[in-house]
């Protein structure tokens, strides 16, 4: 049984068509559609449904298969890793999840000290959702996540980076400009943008606590959005430092009561991890213990 089938049919499902996975692979795309065929004839089942509207997509077996097929080939890569360990030759892709402010705060400071130690590893980034990466996470797509604790599975090993403060923002011309601490009770008649999903138990626990029940007016999914929707003075919302001291129009208090999110990385069994992985959490470790103070609520 080959290897190769199960990259092929692993990237024509990640990329969504027979076509990108051929040029990703650098193969032909007859050479793709026969190797996923040869799955197919050599297992005695149909692995895909091949729709002209809809494009590709998998049959029940297939989703089945899927992540046995991931396991797989990550073993692989854990395998061909040990074995360049063992020649003094580093190799090796780490896959790893990231929501937009960690990709723009966290994620840079990191990779610089990982590829100063290890400069012949790759890495694959995939920018999602809270819930995306945790999907990711559990399905064998990413190999590392970052995740806020509390929110992440028991499944997971985590690795706690930084406490991300919770934060007032408001438009850049709000009342609010010239306090660098606005009271709880100040928010209860203001407008409120109200997040759904993502941080919106931290937000809630928040009011909770001050006995205030908020003004929504707007409930919004989207992190960018509801930070849009602030610099456009539409309302005032509470959300992560860390994500809303870099959107435009938008300025931020702290508030007079101390809340904190757990950014943390998130590892499937980092007992079980390729070596490469192994050694990214490590350096995390260590890039973060060293001025955890000074990140704290970055």
């Amino acid at each position: 049984m080959s290897f190769v089938r199960f990259e092929t049919m692993a990237k024509v499902i990640e990329l969504g068509s027979f076509t990108a996975a051929a040029e990703a692979l650098n193969m032909t795309q007859s050479a793709v559609s026969h190797a996923v065929a040869s799955l197919e004839t050599e297992w005695g089942v149909s692995l895909f449904i091949r729709d002209r509207k809809k494009g590709i997509m998998l049959t029940d077996i297939g989703r089945t298969l899927l992540p046995h097929i991931r396991e797989v080939l990550n073993r692989v890569e854990k395998i061909q890793q040990e074995i360049a360990l063992t020649k003094n030759i580093e190799t090796g892709l780490i896959r790893i999840g990231t929501f937009a402010s960690a990709s723009a705060c966290l994620l840079p400071k990191l990779l610089v000290s990982y590829q100063k130690k290890h400069p012949k590893i790759e890495f694959k980034f995939y920018e999602g959702t809270y819930e995306e990466i945790l999907e990711w996470l559990h399905s064998g797509i990413i190999d590392v996540g970052f995740v806020v604790k509390g929110e992440a599975d028991e499944a997971f090993d985590l690795l706690p980076l930084i406490q991300d403060e919770m934060v007032v923002a408001y438009h850049e011309n709000h009342r609010f400009q010239q306090q660098p601490i606005v009271e709880m009770a100040e928010l209860a008649d203001e407008p409120f943008i109200m997040p759904t999903g993502m941080y919106q138990s931290h937000v809630e626990d928040i009011f909770s606590k001050a006995h205030i029940k908020p003004a929504t007016l707007f409930e919004v999914h989207d992190c960018t959005t509801i930070a849009r929707m602030v610099g456009e003075g539409l309302g005032v919302t509470i959300g992560p430092k860390l994500f809303l001291k870099t959107q435009q129009h938008v300025q931020i208090s702290q508030l007079n009561v101390a809340h904190h999110r757990e950014v943390a990385l998130a590892c499937p069994a980092l007992t079980h991890a390729s070596p490469a992985v192994k050694e990214f959490f490590h350096v995390a470790e260590s890039v973060f213990a060293k001025d955890r103070n000074s990140v704290k609520g970055v």
